[in-house]
């Protein structure tokens, strides 16, 4: 079997839509076929919990694999998305950077975890925390690849050259594989010409590593993580559910799968 590809989704900025884009694009590839894995690297769990994770009821989370070395496959949660599995956050994960700063290969904790399970997947998606630190770290030396959402708002580009800047560094000293595989633009609101120059804006600076495909600001988007589901369950004719299907369409053509 061959190996998976492992995509990291970062940006240090909050609110940006990366839970979002975690739960929906790998449920728009699952129904397309595809056998994805999502590592819930945020210690708020909102991907969890927006995939029907019922994080009271977690016997082992995300902070067992990185700090105990617990396997991937025993934290291993289905979704109800068939070929759609979750390694699920709890808050306990919020203490994992303090423990991981005296164990030897911090930064390598998560690579090596994924080993086991690497080729039992198509894609694995890492949904990294709104911060540079430990956490994120070690998804991006886990990852081939890195997926950067930025919303259609002001200083939308503030922080990526930091990001871009951090992707770098780890590229030199951690993961020598590790490139940014696309830029994806997030809550856009088609009403304002501030979106619209975001939108050029971002393109301008990353060119063809934009996604063509844009992700609307849209109520039905924000409204299906409370229910557990995708967007494509919760509401599929829904813009916010035509957008991430497409979105998972280029993904999949990206990597040469048609």
């Amino acid at each position: 079997m061959s190996r998976g590809t492992v995509v990291a989704i970062a940006n240090q900025k909050g609110g940006v839509g990366k839970s979002t884009t975690a739960i929906n694009l790998g449920a728009g590839l699952a129904f397309q076929g595809e056998r994805i894995l999502i590592i819930d690297l945020d210690p708020q769990g909102n991907t969890s919990s927006g995939l029907g994770i019922d994080r009271g009821s977690i016997e082992a989370s995300t902070y067992d694999v990185l700090v105990d070395g617990t396997p991937v496959s025993d934290v291993l949660e289905p979704t109800s998305v068939m070929d759609l599995h979750v390694v699920p956050a709890t808050i306990e994960l919020a203490g994992a950077e303090i423990e991981l700063v005296s164990v030897f290969s911090r930064e390598q904790r998560l690579k090596q975890a994924l080993g086991e399970v690497v080729e039992d997947y198509d894609f694995i998606l890492i949904d990294c925390p709104p911060s540079l630190g430990l956490l994120t770290i070690n998804g991006l030396a886990a990852a081939d690849e890195v997926l950067i959402p930025i919303q259609c708002e002001y200083y939308a580009l503030e922080g990526v050259s930091q990001l871009t800047r951090n992707i770098g560094l780890v590229t030199q000293n951690l993961n020598p594989e590790l490139e940014v595989e696309g830029v994806l633009l997030t809550m856009f609101d088609g009403r304002t010409t501030l979106s619209a120059d975001v939108v050029a804006q971002v393109r301008e600076h990353f060119g063809d590593t934009t996604y063509k495909t844009v992700i609307p600001r849209t109520v039905r988007l924000s409204e299906a993580p409370s229910y557990g589901e995708p967007i494509e369950a919760y509401d599929a004719m829904s813009r916010g559910a035509i957008a991430y299907r497409e979105l998972a369409r280029e993904f999949r053509r990206r990597h040469g799968r048609t």
